[in-house]
This record gives C-alpha cells, sequence and structure tokens, in this order.
C-alpha cells in the first residue's frame, strides 16, 4: 500500500487490522475485475458495420459477423502501442476518424482518418492540446471537435485543478473552443471557429453543414456551466445567442442547460433542460426553442423520468434517452404542432426497450448510437448482475414495434464476484423511493449481516446498474467482502421527473437523509441486518450526506466520507464551481448565509459520535481538501475516531489507479474495524 500525506487522530485502521485481515481485503479486491472491458459502441450511418473498443483497442466489423472484427489503429507496425479512442462515422459510411497519439506517443493526441480502402489510416489534425467529440458535418466535408489549445489538463471540474498561481481567475485560463479541420487539404489542419472568449462544452451540426449550435459561457468553464446559453454560429460567421436561461421566465428560469439538437428541418433546436448539479450528468425535460430565437417550450413537463438524451427522427418526432426509476429506456416522442415555435404538446410512446441498468453507447450519458433512418439504435448495456455487451434495437419493418437483440457474447459465463442484487422501493413524505440493495456474497438468510449505505454524488444524478468494481468506494467490492450495500436514489435524485429532481432545494440534508433513513429501514424489515453494524459512505454530495448524517444522527456506527463539504459558508469561496450552489439555495451565501448554515456539517460538530474515516485529493476543485481538513480537525479535537488522508495531483475524480485501490482498502478495512462482516 502506497504512502501519502496522513493526518490521523489513530492510529490507521488497516494497521489495527491483522494481517490476515488485511490480506484478506486485498485478496479480495483484486479479485472483482471481470470480464472484458467494451467502451465506445457506433453503428455506420447505413448500418452496415458497427465500431466499437475493446479492451482499449478500436474495432469493426460487418454488423452481422461481429466476431470477424479487425483492429483500426495508426500505429505502423505491430510493435507499437497507441492510447485510440473516440471515434466518429463519416456520413456515407465510409470511413471512421478517430483519436490517436500515435504521433507523439503518451504527448498528444491528433485525429486519424480511416477509409477501408487498404490504406492506412491517415493524420489530418496537428493538434497542441487537449481535443474530443469529434462530429463529422452531415456533408462529410468537415469534423468539428472540442479543443483546448495549449491545455495542461482536461477541461472540466472533475480534473485536478491547476495549482494557484498568478492573478487568480484571470491568468492562464485555459478555453474550450470548437475547432474544424477539412477533410479535402492536404496536410493535417485545424482552425478553431468559436471566439476566445466563450467556453463551449457540448455542441451540433445543423442539417445544412453551415451553422453549429453549441452551449457555452465566459470562461473559466469550469465554473460558469451552470449559467450557460445556446448559441447558434455561421460558418465564419460570429455567434448569436438564441436562449439564456437566466433571463427566461417559468420553469426554464436559472436552471441548466444541455444536448442541443438541431430538427431535420432547421428551424429549431431540441435540448434537455433541468436543475443539474455537474456538468456531464445530463437531466430534465425535453425542451425546444426556434432556432432563431424566442420562447422555450417544455415537452415533457410532469413526466415521472428523467430524460438525458434525445434525436430526431423526424421534424415531428424525436427519440428520448431517459432514465425511469432504476430502468434506462428509449422512448418515442410524437410533437404536436409546427417545430419552428408554435409547438404546443408532445406524445410520448410506449418504450421501445427498457433495460434495468446502464445502457449508453460511451459518449454522453444515456447517448445511443442510430442509424441515419433511426431503425436501429445500438449501445452497450451492464448491470450488477449482468456483464457488458452490445444491444441493438432494432424495427422489425417500417411502423412496427422494435425488438432488443444481444448483438455479442464477449462476456459470456462471466458470473459476479459479489451477491444478487435487487431493485427496492419504499415511500418517505409524499415521496416514492426507489434504490439498489446489492446482498452479502454467499448470501445465507440465517445469518446477521452488516449493512452500508453509499450515498451517491450530485445530488442531481443516480445509481443505475453497472458491471465491475471501480471507483473509489465500491458497492460490489463491499458485497464481496460480506456486507449488504443499500445505494438508494432520495429526492434530489434523476429518475422520477424534474419534480422529484428538485424536492432538496434549500434543504439539503434533510428531506433526503429521511428518505435514506427509511430506506434502511425498508432493508431491516425484508433482511437480516445487524441494527448495531449500520455504516455510511459517499463521494462528492455522498461525501458531504456523510459529513452532515452523522450530525444529525447516531444510527451509523462507521463511515467513510470521500470527497465532502463540511461547511457550506466556507466552501462557497474555497470552490471553483460556486455558480452550481446558486439554483439550489437560491442565493448567494453573501445575500442568505442562513440557508447554508443550516445545512452546514461543521454547525453540529459536537453532535458527533460515529468513526469517520475523511478521503479527498490536494487538488479537487469541486469539493476543496479544506473542507475535509475542516471536518477532520473538529472530530480529532472532540476526540471521535478519526482519520484524513489527501492524495497527491488528485482532483474530484481520482485517475491514479494506485490511488483510486488505496482508497477502497481503506474504507473497507476501516469498516471491518468497526462494523466487521463476520461477527
Amino acid at each position: 500500500m502506497a504512502c501519502f500525506l496522513l493526518c490521523a487522530a489513530f492510529p490507521s485502521p488497516a494497521a489495527a487490522q491483522t494481517e490476515s485481515s488485511a490480506t484478506h481485503i486485498a485478496k479480495v479486491l483484486r479479485g472483482l475485475s471481470r470480464g472484458r472491458y467494451i467502451g465506445q459502441v457506433a453503428i455506420s450511418p447505413d448500418g452496415k458495420r458497427l465500431a466499437w473498443i475493446e479492451d482499449g483497442e478500436i474495432r469493426v466489423a460487418p454488423l452481422g459477423d461481429l466476431d470477424n472484427s479487425r483492429q483500426i489503429t495508426a500505429a505502423p507496425s505491430a510493435y507499437q502501442s497507441c492510447n485510440e479512442g473516440e471515434f466518429t462515422w463519416s456520413p456515407d459510411s465510409k470511413a471512421l476518424a478517430f483519436f490517436s497519439d500515435c504521433t507523439h506517443p503518451g504527448e498528444q493526441s491528433d485525429l486519424y482518418l480511416a477509409t477501408f480502402d487498404g490504406n492506412p489510416p491517415r493524420r489530418i489534425t496537428g493538434l497542441h492540446g487537449y481535443a474530443g467529440s469529434p462530429a463529422f458535418s452531415p456533408d462529410g466535408e468537415l469534423i468539428a471537435y472540442l479543443y483546448v489549445e495549449g491545455a495542461t489538463r482536461p477541461a472540466g471540474a472533475l480534473a485536478a485543478m491547476k495549482p494557484f498561481a498568478g492573478v487568480i481567475g484571470e491568468d492562464g485560463i485555459e478555453v474550450q473552443g470548437i475547432a474544424v479541420t477539412a477533410l479535402t487539404a492536404a496536410t493535417p489542419n485545424a482552425a478553431r471557429m468559436t471566439p476566445a472568449n466563450l467556453h463551449v462544452y457540448e455542441f451540433a451540426w445543423s442539417p445544412d453543414s453551415k451553422s453549429l449550435a453549441y452551449v457555452a459561457a465566459d470562461p473559466p468553464g469550469e465554473n460558469n456551466w451552470w449559467v450557460a446559453r445556446l448559441f447558434t454560429q455561421r460558418m465564419n460567421g460570429a455567434p448569436k445567442a438564441i436562449l439564456a436561461p437566466a433571463d427566461v421566465a417559468g420553469l426554464l428560469h436559472g436552471l441548466q442547460i444541455a444536448v442541443p439538437r438541431w430538427s431535420p428541418d432547421g428551424k429549431s433546436i431540441a435540448f434537455i433542460g433541468g436543475l443539474m448539479s455537474d456538468q456531464g450528468a445530463t437531466g430534465g425535460d425535453v425542451w425546444i426553442v426556434p432556432s432563431s430565437g424566442g420562447l422555450p417550450r417544455d415537452l415533457t413537463a410532469n413526466r415521472p423520468a428523467t430524460p438525458a438524451w434525445i434525436e430526431w427522427k423526424d421534424d415531428q418526432s424525436l427519440f428520448v434517452s431517459e432514465l425511469a426509476g432504476g430502468d434506462s429506456r428509449l422512448v418515442p416522442l410524437r410533437l404536436h404542432g409546427d417545430s419552428s415555435g408554435r409547438i404546443i404538446s408532445a406524445t410520448a410512446g410506449p418504450p421501445i426497450f427498457s433495460f434495468p441498468g446502464t445502457a449508453e453507447d460511451g459518449r454522453l450519458e444515456h447517448s445511443l448510437s442510430s442509424t441515419a433512418d433511426r431503425s436501429l439504435f445500438v449501445f452497450h448495456a451492464s448491470s450488477f448482475d449482468r456483464p457488458t455487451e452490445i444491444y441493438a434495437a432494432r424495427a422489425r419493418a417500417t411502423g412496427e414495434p422494435f425488438r432488443l437483440i444481444q448483438l455479442t457474447h464477449i462476456n459470456s459465463g462471466i458470473q459476479p464476484a459479489w451477491g444478487k442484487s435487487v431493485s427496492l422501493d419504499w415511500r418517505d413524505d409524499k415521496f416514492h423511493m426507489q434504490g439498489w440493495l446489492i446482498l452479502p456474497k454467499d448470501y445465507d438468510p440465517q445469518r446477521k449481516y452488516p449493512l452500508i449505505v453509499e450515498a451517491h454524488g450530485g445530488p442531481a444524478s443516480a445509481v443505475i446498474p453497472y458491471w465491475g468494481a471501480g471507483g473509489t468506494l465500491s458497492a460490489q467490492a463491499f458485497s464481496a467482502l460480506g456486507y449488504f450495500v443499500l445505494e438508494p436514489n432520495p429526492r434530489g435524485s434523476f429518475g422520477q421527473g424534474e419534480a422529484f429532481t428538485q424536492a432538496n432545494r434549500k434543504d439539503f440534508g434533510y428531506g433526503d437523509l429521511r428518505d435514506i433513513l427509511a430506506g434502511v429501514d425498508a432493508v431491516e424489515a425484508q433482511y437480516p441486518i445487524d441494527p448495531n453494524r449500520v455504516g455510511l459512505t459517499g463521494w462528492s454530495y455522498g461525501g458531504f450526506m456523510t459529513m452532515f448524517a452523522v450530525t444529525q444522527t447516531h444510527r451509523f456506527k462507521a463511515a467513510v466520507a470521500g470527497a465532502g463539504i463540511s461547511d457550506w459558508l466556507s466552501y462557497y469561496g474555497e470552490n471553483s464551481i460556486d455558480q452550481w450552489m446558486i439554483p439550489y439555495f437560491g442565493a448567494s451565501v453573501y445575500d442568505d448565509p442562513a440557508v447554508y448554515a443550516k445545512s452546514s456539517a461543521i454547525d453540529f460538530i459536537k453532535r458527533v459520535t460515529t468513526p469517520t474515516l475523511v478521503v479527498v485529493g490536494d487538488r479537487d476543485g469541486e469539493c476543496p481538501a479544506p473542507q475535509s481538513f475542516e471536518f477532520w480537525h473538529a472530530l480529532r479535537d472532540l476526540h471521535v475516531p478519526t482519520q484524513l488522508v489527501v492524495y497527491p495531483n488528485e482532483g474530484h475524480g481520482f485517475v491514479d489507479p494506485v490511488h483510486t485501490r488505496d482508497v477502497l482498502e481503506r474504507a473497507a478495512a476501516w469498516f471491518a474495524r468497526y462494523m466487521p462482516p463476520g461477527s
């Protein structure tokens, strides 16, 4: 186990464990990685070929013969290994563009074009910075992509923040824009299209290939996504803001927007709008606005599900990928009215498919790959019980229902190293709650077991079952070690409509904590849980929930708080993303400090008796390390068993696998010390 900066009031739980116990934990965790990894999946527009990433390699095969696949790589020989991924099909299905670092191994990725004509892929860009999200123009002549020239880190708040130096907020700001590469050029090329004073998060081509729609805000980009606007821009033209949620009245006022998509006739743009707490974690309602600007309309108001991704079929219909309870599903949406802005309603049809787990193509959350005529959707899917495979939803014939087909059996026969899972439902206040319970490995109903509750981040997010045990805090790992694990989706989560997502505004740690405790009651009523061995953990908002919960109840006998928030008042001035807080708290901390203090664990810290392990990255911009220091320092002064572990060069999302494994081993050892699974 690697050694990092430790701040401890008590000996580390790992040291307190017997050598055999620590060895057992390490052995169990090593045995969790089962199956082959499947990344991005994309069907060619004509439906004849499928491309996918398998264990780091881009592979392409005829749709009807996936066993006869071949690797697509820019490597000049079989002896060179390159980092390759993020690909996109040309509209005519004759080429695949992908990113590869073969020219500058380990340093710089460029776009390459594979044409399936026997010639090696051709490098078409000469970049100097971070790039991603490539997309062909509909006419096939250009490729646009997000680009940060001279980038020192990936864009977004999850990555480790740059060390503070110079004029803060002014020096060294890295702005992500849209760059365009012409395929007809004789040499690698890239031209920035968007202005340097706009940070772009997502974009989409217009159907005539002459314009782009994009979501953008003033720099710095990691902070201002929550106040981003919707722009359109003609090629070689100036940007035009057609929607600013801060300026509109009604349900969209002050909320977030994502996933812009032009209608086929170019008259309107559909998008997802709602209360979203993290860039990239998309959820809300489906909205539509004229592409020239105007009044946005909500097409899915009061829908008891969370749309996250959209694709037009024709000018009067959309496909919507959404989370409904614990299921990922695709539904058709029929529009009634004129797509230029006079649409007054929309009707959702029955689900095309519903999958009790994660279903997406690897680009955005819940995004799916489809053929040009939308007769076939392709994605990879998995759950706690089923390993990842590639699936297709295909129309039997025009106008007939779709059917779901499993295309691959790459992980056939692989069994989970953890226990079985069940979807659990319960009620609290006026709300219906759903969550996931993973039973202990080798569960014996005659025994009493400990329970670990894992609160998800966000809060606008949800636990969706997936295969594998990756991440710093893993429910599957805890199950394999002999624990019941409850992953609740309380109010504030995605999956049950926008009103449910917004139900924790100005109420962090109160209604949602009651929901979680009601979930614990539901588990204890149905399964043999030892009430004296119930623990709590979580990362990000889940880390806050862990810190706050132990100030409100003594029900939890041990806790592990990952990248948490202990004091909302000081947090407001420390983080790099303060814009996300206004929609939730209703005002800045300077205008209404009381609403922030109400949910601050530090204001109730003297109530804590629960032994708590605290972990955080030293360059976390979303939940800065001082928040963890403040919580740990208070517990140490109060003589509550605690330990703080700070990981170097890590942001909000850990990237070093050594650090990720260390967090998990420490968390397992902490729970084993205070609520051992075998007793």
